[in-house]
């Protein structure tokens, strides 16, 4: 296993991670693991690049001012103390379920994005969606996102776009700055618990930022139902290709 090969991984991932503002983490975890690092390992090795991807990723919405600031800071509330606990409890699950796990939920939040559903205006969710329920969606994606080792995009993009009705790039550009305030505790948890590789990481991070940014400006080019179905459609496909690997 040579470390080169994390850089053009990196960038997939990055390119992804930028226009859809999710998948970061949960796509690397299944690449890491097809390029060979071990399960606990290919789940939190990512994690240290999140930040820095996610900020770059983040630049372009902010500009275009498709960021929902209320949304970020009532989702952190939930997710920051819940993301504590599931990191903790990681390496107790095992690798190989942490592993069919992250299959298991993107294959169903794929169908999830695919699947049609009313939304109430397609902007912010500000006057509409009640704090506690943001702060109790949180609560739950953090906890997710600890255990899983990933920055909670691809759990928050769904959540933001049919739960709380946002359009899919609002959605997108709220989730990276979310996700770049939860992978810093995330990446602190399982640092302490040995999980990371820091050499891969290195490499994964030479490729995912810059790919990141790219992919941010990438998404304002692409129609919000249009951007929505090729997620569902790449979540899907993938979960599935990965979880036969998986199992086989």
């Amino acid at each position: 296993m040579g470390l080169l090969e994390f850089v053009p991984a990196g960038m997939l991932v990055g390119l992804a991670y930028g226009a859809f503002g999710a998948g970061g983490s949960a796509f690397a975890t299944p690449v890491l693991a097809l390029l060979g690092l071990p399960g606990v390992l290919a789940v939190a090795t990512p994690l240290p690049a999140m930040l820095p991807a996610s900020l770059a990723g983040a630049s372009s919405y902010r500009r275009s001012r498709d960021l929902d600031w209320r949304t970020v800071r009532l989702t952190l509330a939930g997710a920051v103390p819940a993301t504590l606990v599931g990191g903790t409890l990681a390496r107790a699950v095992g690798g190989h379920v942490l592993l069919l796990l992250s299959g298991l939920l993107l294959a169903g939040l794929g169908v999830r994005m695919l699947w049609p559903t009313a939304k109430r205006d397609g902007g912010a969710a500000d006057e509409q969606s009640p704090p506690w329920l943001v702060t109790a969606g949180g609560a739950s994606i953090g906890f997710l996102a600890g255990l899983l080792a990933n920055g909670g995009g691809f759990l928050l993009v769904p959540f933001f776009a049919v739960g709380l009705g946002m359009s899919m790039r609002r959605a997108a550009g709220t989730s990276l700055v979310t996700a770049a305030a939860l992978a810093l505790p995330t990446t602190l948890v399982h640092a302490f618990a040995g999980n990371i590789d820091w050499a891969a990481a290195a490499a994964f991070a030479v490729g995912l930022v810059p790919a990141a940014a790219v992919g941010g400006r990438l998404s304002a080019r692409v129609d919000g139902a249009t951007a929505r179905v090729a997620f569902g459609a790449l979540l899907v496909a993938f979960a599935l290709w990965f979880l036969i690997r998986v199992t086989g």
